[in-house]
């Protein structure tokens, strides 16, 4: 919840029921009639470690308006549930910044003993017992109503909340827009009075005049922030967005004139003149409509490109004959320009007579006109500039940083704002009435887009990191994810059933369980009672694509749906220790699965639902075992593989022997491969074994030492002895050092072996003839796990980077 108040305030830039006795109150009945801001939290954990990855949002903490509401809001640090959470913020009678906040009432909501020097009262307002809570010089009133836990930030606002009757019917019907599933969702309303200066770079389109209410779901992750939601003004407001009512918005194209070396633009798109023109006279209280030449009358999109102190006016014509015939009075030519001829403009303030406050300039001196294209300014050489990149093909519409930000946006918009990340950092400036320092070069341009549909308009933006596209070979850094404490165990990738692609997940020393998604945004985290043990499986046990994911702690198996909830019949709990990572085998591939939990010398197994399996015949061994449970199918033989320090049992699906060992052997506790047909692991004296499907025993003497590792595909042996590798027979010294076991990989026809040095903390990446991969080694503190996670043509990895931190690359 610490930074909160940072989202809040990015987001306002850019971009129910009644509590009657029988019926059941809502966290939105205790919104105070003046709030000009409503946020609803749906996630508060987990948009608490999104908002301190993202760098965009960090950097704006050195605002006064930050400081301010982060003091405010310090009390919600303190405030314990997973249930959505309602904050409203309002200016009193002395302009002072009020809140109010709203819950689901749970046991042990507050935890007020866990504040340091706090003080309480007990009080009564509207004949209501209240709690005061003095701390750190804030003072918070709390009290609960209908089922909801409510607070407010002085005694008379939480008076005016408990005691009204919420009766704003516009409300309630923006509020039913916020989509729940999103981790934030903020309301705008009540516009003089907001916070919010203005959405758009323009001195004349003020938020106080755009709408009634705006609401925003946002999404943010370490490199980008995505938002989408409504704007609404009822149709006798007089409101910004009511100029595009009767309007069909058409394809924003002053991207394919705007320079790349331009601030941005800003665009206004309408299918008809005359019924843009009617409101706009309507908005600026026109009696007698301004009379204008047919200049406009075949332009379906009007707009500004900025350049520095500069801009350029656009119009955009479907008739361009039509259009150049309506400036035959204007062509006096003045200069040429890479033939293009640039011509006077005798009527600079056209454009802000007929389309104030969309537009306001009034020095368009000059123009030329380029393919359907007719465009103003001031002086010649911002013309010039203009041109120039139109013919080099250098304008906007031509970067990829463009493409990438506009993926998310909708073709057609009645308004189109593209910002550099200096503007954008000047409209930042406006709004939170701050310097800030940072210049936010990591973030090309941002985008904002309205969209009027009948009586709204939907609302989408984006704010992305540019990312360098990179030179073949090259190891890139995409993400350096923080979490709220050190990792307890190494990262791995499971699979998205929705999109086919990757996400991350990994356990902190805490025992919280974070799911991650592959632009690190945090999608949920769980808390646990112990360490996992060993790899996360995922299965499928409704058989209907979507994919669970199953592991064991100490003393639980978990099995865990898409949105980190326990599966029903899950976790289940065991009293005796467990002791190897949880085993899954499906058989024939038809998703009836075997887990097998294994308990010192004894195994146990059940079935998805999480029921004892009957008629396994094999339930203890008489050592200890040394790894989990393995099943290896070949030819169509099953076989289930439960190894000892001294005996490798060799079971059929019933746990029956299938194959009888026929030496006596001292394994290692290294895993089974099926290499070449054969069982193969090593011994405890570092010799490599192969077992065949009759017992017979081959060895062979490898120069390993008890500090070895293996890892096999069916083709391809490698192995590790400290410092030494051999893969496929090529053995490779490494330098000395602390490496972590190899793991082989294989994608895209292609094999990898990895170690890392932790030491050194350098990932080391080796194809099949144990040569060194180009651009390796890289930074990293962990084994690693290797895969395409994006189903592009580029495969990532995924490892520990600093003790709380998740380091992605990408090999292109």
């Amino acid at each position: 919840m610490k930074r909160i108040s940072i989202i809040l305030i990015l987001l306002t830039i850019l971009v129910s029921c009644n509590s009657n006795s029988y019926k059941k109150a809502s966290i939105y009945d205790f919104i105070p009639d003046e709030a000009s801001i409503i946020v609803t939290i749906n996630d508060t954990e987990s948009l608490e470690t999104n908002l301190n990855n993202n760098a965009f949002i960090s950097s704006l903490s050195s605002s006064l308006v930050y400081k301010n509401i982060s003091k405010k809001l310090k009390h919600l640090d303190y405030l314990n549930t997973e249930n959505p959470v309602v904050i409203s913020f309002l200016k009193d009678k002395n302009d002072s910044l009020g809140f109010t906040i709203s819950t689901k009432q749970i046991a042990n909501l507050f935890s007020i003993d866990s504040l340091p020097n706090h003080k309480v009262e007990t009080l009564q307002i509207a004949n209501t017992p209240v709690q005061k809570i003095t701390y750190n010089n804030e003072i918070l009133y709390t009290t609960f109503k209908d089922s909801i836990a409510i607070a407010a930030s002085n005694s008379n606002l939480l008076k005016t909340i408990i005691t009204k009757e919420d009766k704003n019917e516009a409300r309630k019907k923006i509020i039913g827009t916020i989509n729940n599933n999103k981790p934030i969702s903020i309301i705008l309303s009540n516009p003089e009075k907001n916070l919010v200066h203005s959405f758009i770079n323009s001195e004349t389109l003020l938020f106080k005049n755009f709408s009634d209410y705006t609401s925003i779901d946002a999404v943010i992750s370490q490199d980008e922030i995505l938002f989408n939601g409504i704007t609404k003004a009822s149709d006798s407001s007089n409101t910004l967005i009511n100029i595009f009512k009767n309007t069909t918005p058409q394809e924003n194209e002053l991207a394919k004139i705007a320079p790349n070396n331009s601030d941005g633009f800003l665009s206004f798109t309408f299918n008809n003149f005359n019924t843009i023109k009617t409101n706009l006279d309507a908005f600026n209280k026109k009696e007698d409509s301004t009379t204008v030449t047919g200049l406009f009358d075949n332009i379906i999109e009007v707009g500004s490109i900025f350049s520095g102190e500069n801009q350029a006016l656009v119009l955009n014509s479907i008739d361009v004959i039509s259009t150049k015939d309506q400036l035959i009075s204007e062509n006096n030519e003045v200069e040429n320009f890479r033939q293009i001829p640039i011509y006077d403009f005798s009527k600079p303030e056209l454009f802000e007579t007929v389309f104030y406050p969309l537009i306001n300039y009034n020095e368009a001196k000059y123009y030329f006109v380029i393919d359907q294209f007719f465009v103003f300014a001031r002086d010649i050489e911002t013309l010039e500039n203009i041109i120039a990149n139109y013919l080099n093909k250098t304008t906007l519409s031509s970067r990829d940083y463009y493409k990438n930000i506009t993926k998310n946006l909708s073709n057609e918009s009645s308004i189109l704002q593209i910002l550099s990340n200096d503007k954008l950092k000047d409209l930042l400036d406006l709004n939170l009435n701050v310097h800030l320092e940072n210049n936010f070069k990591d973030y090309k341009i941002s985008a904002l887009q309205f969209v009027y549909d009948t009586h709204y308009a939907h609302l989408h933006g984006a704010i992305k990191k540019n990312k360098i596209k990179a030179e073949a070979n090259a190891v890139t850094e995409l993400l350096n994810i923080r979490l709220d404490a050190d990792l307890l165990n190494d990262p791995q990738f499971v699979t998205n059933h929705r999109t086919k692609q990757k996400e991350i997940i990994v356990q902190d020393i805490n025992n919280k369980l974070y799911l991650i998604s592959n632009i690190g945004n945090i999608l949920w985290k769980k808390q646990l009672n112990g360490p996992v043990l060993g790899k996360i499986e995922q299965i499928d046990i409704y058989k209907n694509g979507r994919l669970q994911l199953a592991f064991a702690t100490p003393n639980r198996v978990y099995l865990l749906d898409r949105t980190g909830r326990d599966v029903t019949g899950f976790p289940l709990k065991f009293n005796d220790k467990i002791t190897q990572p949880l085993s899954v085998f499906d058989y024939d591939k038809r998703k009836n699965y075997r887990l097998f939990v294994t308990q010192d010398k004894n195994v146990l197994l059940y079935d998805a639902k999480g029921k004892t399996v009957k008629g396994f015949k094999f339930s203890s061994a008489k050592k200890t075992i040394n790894h989990q449970p393995q099943h290896i199918r070949i030819g169509n033989k099953d076989y289930v593989l439960i190894k000892t320090d001294n005996k490798l049992n060799i079971l059929t699906r019933r746990g029956q022997t299938r194959v009888k060992v026929a030496a006596e052997l001292e394994f290692s506790n290294e895993a089974i491969y099926n290499y070449n047909n054969t069982f193969t692991t090593t011994t405890a004296d570092g010799k490599i074994i192969s077992i065949d499907q009759n017992g017979k025993v081959d060895t062979k003497a490898y120069n390993l030492t008890k500090k070895h590792h293996l890892a096999t595909t069916t083709k391809t042996l490698a192995s590790q002895n400290e410092n030494i590798l051999n893969i496929k027979g090529n053995r490779l010294e490494l330098d000395l050092g602390n490496y972590s076991p190899l793991k082989i990989f294989y994608l895209k026809n292609k094999i990898y072996v990895s170690v890392t040095d932790l030491q050194s903390q350098k990932v080391l990446l080796f194809d099949s003839q144990a040569k060194p991969i180009e651009n390796f080694p890289v930074y990293g503190n962990s084994s690693i796990e290797l895969d395409n996670i994006d189903n592009d043509n580029s495969i990532e990895f995924i490892t520990k980077g600093d003790s709380n931190s998740i380091l992605l690359y990408e090999i292109n």
